[in-house]
């Protein structure tokens, strides 16, 4: 494939596309089984559905820009977007050979038929006759549009509409339910089981209309409109009342993409474009159907095992069956690693303090909170009965931000003290703090984790968070809520890492430190895992390392600027991304420090918006079994021959590959923990 960056860094939004075809990888791959390359499928489309709406957005706003300022955000914005589509038909045009030639034939091979309009039989048009009167034909709205419009035809962002022209200026305009599961099952028929969109349901009935007729073809449309609230560089008026008026907006904002059938006319394409007010720049060509998330719940009507075998989460060794988890983090720090091991224990320390008598204080920072949720009913709880809680909430977390503003008017029902989102900076960090008062002495506990709190990721994403009643570390998250509550201007921490403030920099300074002893002639090493990595300066400062002699090793999921392996720049950094059943999202840095390695987890990517734009904790970690685990958990990560992509300079997502016994780190870092408990026991 073409090199898609300059001599130092990749484009961050080209890379991004390079991630989201490692998971359009994991859909190819048939060492995953049937069903969870459908998933795979699912999140590739829904991936590219928010790319376009966020991403694709925010470069044609910069277009928009004085030229002198738009050449110190980026170069050629048109540029970018010519090369954005291009690579978008590339992989849309691979997802489409995945989807025809592999998940087809493989649904075919275990009886399960995918038919269209066409094929049904004439017992299954009876089926549809009695589905659609019975389930969409008091669903449906019949728009009859005539050419040209007095004004655009308006249709609502990323729902799917069916087109289809009676003439060459008139056309039927008609929005698939959104209330209507997406897939029909028919009756099981001659040991075969058919199903289809309701769309072609929706299609044969529209056909059998006197004033439409059985020659009309039908196509699938959709438009994305921007999602962005623009709202983050506002300082003045409530915050809140401004994003709940922003996602009013959302829904009728401009075109990002419209999204069409490539099969239809390009005349009618023309037509279209003209009554819905989007431009050629807007055009994405796409196969029959659209909104491929909705094979999230493809259904399976057989019996048979076609989905990926459960890993249930396993119970922490400590805190799983203690009774009192404030106790255990008397003894020592803990560390939790989801969805390996079981989130019940945060939830049961949130409980616990919510009811005991003897704590005071209970803060906390929610970024994306689960829609049903124990461990937020705990934190109300915990304010109903009086004790001194404190939420902040951030509103400005994209596409929860409606579910963060419900649970926030929950939290202040029971009498908690409810912050929300701060004016151009987005509080990112994942830190709760707990105060107990025993015997007129306080005790305080404190939380930090890579994830949210959130029951329903923690099942998928794969995150690390720390337990510590170290009283240095509780006083820093404490002073970290009093920024968040006003009450101080700069936390000036002892240990922990908080961005905007002296993360950067602590950051920069293990660097320099690895680079100089280097340079003295003693062993020095890097090992960081992130999401991403945009930052040009601590790019630039890693370059420097590895021109210094300092062996580097990334493990980097998404977005990736940094090219390794360039003689002179980079030749002593390595870099792999996992993209497997779990969603790596954990963060963690290790420094070699001359045989003394410091160890280090918190909220923080190597993004700029992490380092300079948002409040993020992270945490040295102290405690010397965790940091041995951590070690043990990243080794088996490095050494991944099954899942791993190797990022070169080119980014061309080749799996590595070696002569050792393959390893499937996720499956390894499992069968760790398992054999860990079984050795409590």
């Amino acid at each position: 494939m073409a090199k898609l960056y300059n001599t130092k860094y990749y484009h961050r939004d080209l890379s991004w596309l390079r991630f989201n075809h490692r998971v359009l990888q994991e859909a190819a791959d048939n060492r995953n089984p049937l069903y969870e390359r459908i998933k795979f499928l699912a999140i590739f489309s829904s991936n590219l559905d928010e790319f376009f709406r966020v991403r694709v957005s925010d470069i044609r706003q910069i277009k928009h820009l004085d030229k002198p300022l738009r050449k110190k955000l980026i170069t050629k914005p048109n540029k970018v977007l010519r090369e954005i589509r291009k690579q978008v038909d590339i992989q849309q045009e691979e997802f489409g050979r995945i989807f025809n030639e592999q998940i087809i034939p493989e649904l075919k091979m275990n009886d399960i038929y995918l038919i269209n309009d066409k094929e049904f039989s004439p017992s299954q048009k009876e089926i549809v006759k009695s589905y659609y009167r019975e389930n969409l034909a008091d669903e449906l709205k019949v728009d009859r549009i005539r050419v040209p419009t007095k004004n655009p035809v308006f249709i609502e962002n990323e729902a799917l509409y069916l087109v289809g022209f009676i003439s060459e200026d008139e056309f039927i305009l008609v929005q698939v339910p959104k209330s209507v599961p997406r897939f029909f099952c028919f009756p099981k028929q001659n040991g075969k089981y058919h199903i289809t969109f309701i769309d072609d349901i929706i299609k044969y009935m529209l056909k059998q209309k006197s004033e439409i007729g059985a020659k009309v073809s039908f196509h699938e449309i959709k438009k994305s409109r921007d999602a962005e609230l623009y709202i983050e560089d506002e300082f003045s008026g409530n915050l809140k009342t401004k994003v709940e008026e922003a996602l009013r907006r959302r829904e009728t904002g401009q075109a990002t993409r419209f999204l069409v059938d490539e099969s239809m006319p390009k005349k009618q394409q023309q037509v279209l474009m003209k009554a819905l007010d989007v431009s050629d720049a807007d055009i994405i060509q796409g196969a029959r159907y659209h909104n491929f998330r909705d094979f999230f719940k493809f259904p399976n009507p057989t019996n048979k095992d076609l989905k990926i075998e459960p890993l249930e989460p396993l119970p922490h060794p400590v805190l799983a069956n203690c009774e009192n988890i404030m106790e255990e983090l008397d003894k020592k720090d803990q560390l939790l690693h989801f969805p390996y091991q079981s989130f019940e224990p945060l939830i049961r320390f949130i409980e616990q303090a919510a009811e005991d008598p003897e704590v005071t204080k209970l803060k906390i920072t929610i970024y994306r909170a689960a829609e049903e949720s124990r461990l937020n009913d705990a934190i109300a709880r915990a304010a109903k009965n009086g004790k001194q809680v404190v939420v902040f909430i951030e509103v400005k977390a994209r596409f929860d931000e409606v579910n963060n503003l419900k649970w926030g008017e929950i939290f202040k029902e029971q009498g908690a003290k409810v912050i929300y989102s701060f004016p151009a900076i987005k509080v990112h960090s994942k830190i709760f703090y707990v105060e107990k008062e025993t015997d007129k002495k306080i005790r305080k506990y404190a939380y930090i984790g890579t994830g949210n709190f959130n029951e329903d990721t923690a099942k998928i994403y794969t995150d690390f968070g720390l337990f510590t009643s170290n009283k240095e570390i509780a006083d820093d998250i404490d002073k970290v809520f009093g920024v968040l509550e006003g009450t101080i201007i700069l936390p000036r921490p002892e240990n922990l890492l908080i961005a905007p403030f002296t993360l950067r920099e602590t950051f920069t300074a293990r660097v320099k430190q690895e680079i100089r002893n280097a340079q003295s002639g003693k062993d020095a090493f890097i090992i960081a895992k992130m999401n991403s990595l945009e930052d040009e300066k601590m790019i630039d400062l890693l370059y420097e390392a590895s021109k210094a002699g300092v062996n580097i090793k990334l493990i980097v999921r998404g977005i990736c600027c940094l090219i390794p392996g360039v003689e002179g720049q980079s030749e002593n950094i390595e870099i792999i991304s996992i993209i497997d059943r779990f969603l790596e999202h954990g963060r963690v840095f290790i420094f070699g420090n001359d045989g003394d390695p410091l160890y280090f987890i918190g909220s923080a990517d190597w993004m700029k918006r992490n380092l300079n734009h948002r409040i993020e904790v992270v945490t040295p970690v102290l405690d010397e079994n965790i940091k041995t685990k951590l070690r043990q958990i990243i080794d088996i990560q490095l050494k991944d021959n099954s899942k791993a992509r190797i990022l070169d300079d080119s980014q061309a997502n080749e799996y590595r590959s070696n002569n050792k016994t393959p390893l499937r780190s996720q499956y390894a870092i499992y069968d760790h923990f398992r054999e860990e408990l079984n050795s409590w026991r």
